[in-house]
């Protein structure tokens, strides 16, 4: 006794519920034709495959008109439905609801950029989408791992040699390095030189590698080399120690305004080249309307702060 040999089951041609809904709608194979910019040929070819997939004739002659079926008059209330779903599958993302947006996005940025562009981001967040959450991580490094894993759906930052090359980056402002000390520092008064600086006592926000940072590679050229005697993990620890102290921290000025109040900030002496702050984040979420909006967010604030400073 043979087995039965069972073939491949045919996928079904989606596009042919386009046609079916006209079809049922129009109850015309030459008035289906022209809605769908079709010949009247093709429409007939078209009904045809809809009967041999349905095994139903779906519409049959009553005198000049054609009439549904039992079975088409059940398709009807479905394939409405099914053929805007496959729209909405398909096409471009829908204009979404911020007022009834609920979501939580996690941000990453080092330290400093919370105190400053916190604030007005929560403040926009909460008046165009108050069901969205926001959730503000520190970023000690700029692996791109977070991004790429989905655990972190915004950074800020640097760009980097350790940046994944397949995020995206977006500037959204430039910013340079100031030295700053206590009001009542030695180096608050008179005029600042290079030599001055150096041979004070630093404190430095330290750095994944070894490698050396902008400011021994301004000052070497002028043969000086800062006495770094504190390394600490982030920007906002280095100023509260050089409030506190004789340290000497120094700091991109825009990203720490607000944790340098209260404080004297000064031009450094010699030439440091300035650093461009980025958004980053990972292309699947590009063309997200909930995350684009927030990128919007976040780039508008710190535009307008960058406005204001003028």
């Amino acid at each position: 006794m043979h087995e039965a040999t069972v073939g491949p089951v045919a996928t079904p041609d989606l596009n042919l519920l386009v046609a079916l809904e006209v079809l049922l709608e129009e109850r015309s194979v030459a008035a289906a034709a022209r809605r769908l910019r079709l010949s009247p040929s093709a429409m007939s070819r078209t009904l045809a495959r809809l009967r041999a997939a349905t095994g139903d004739p779906l519409l049959a002659r009553a005198g000049r008109a054609l009439v549904p079926t039992p079975r088409a008059l059940e398709l009807r209330d479905r394939v409405g439905p099914l053929v805007r779903d496959a729209e909405a599958v398909l096409g471009p993302a829908a204009v979404i609801d911020l007022a009834r947006l609920e979501r939580t996005f996690t941000l990453r940025s080092s330290e400093g950029f919370v105190e400053t562009f916190g604030p007005e981001i929560l403040a926009r967040v909460r008046r165009e989408a108050p069901r969205v959450r926001l959730r503000f991580l520190q970023k000690p490094d700029k692996a791109s791992e977070p991004l790429r894993e989905g655990s972190v759906d915004l950074e800020t930052g640097v760009v980097g040699r350790s940046t994944g090359p397949e995020v995206i980056a977006q500037a959204i402002f430039r910013d340079r390095f100031v030295g700053v000390v206590r009001a009542d520092h030695a180096l608050a008064r008179g005029r600042m030189t290079a030599a001055r600086y150096a041979g004070a006592e630093h404190v430095v926000a330290s750095r994944p590698t070894r490698d050396p940072g902008p400011i021994e590679r301004a000052l070497e050229p002028l043969g000086l080399a800062r006495e770094v005697t504190v390394e600490v993990g982030g920007f906002a620890t280095a100023l509260a120690l050089a409030r506190a102290t004789e340290l000497v921290a120094t700091v991109p000025e825009r990203h720490t305004a607000p944790l340098r109040a209260g404080m004297q900030s000064f031009a450094l002496p010699f030439e440091v080249p300035g650093i461009t702050v980025s958004l980053l984040w990972h292309p699947r979420l590009g063309a997200d309307p909930a995350h684009r909006w927030l990128r919007q967010c976040v780039r508008e604030v710190c535009a307008a702060r960058d406005r204001s400073r003028r």
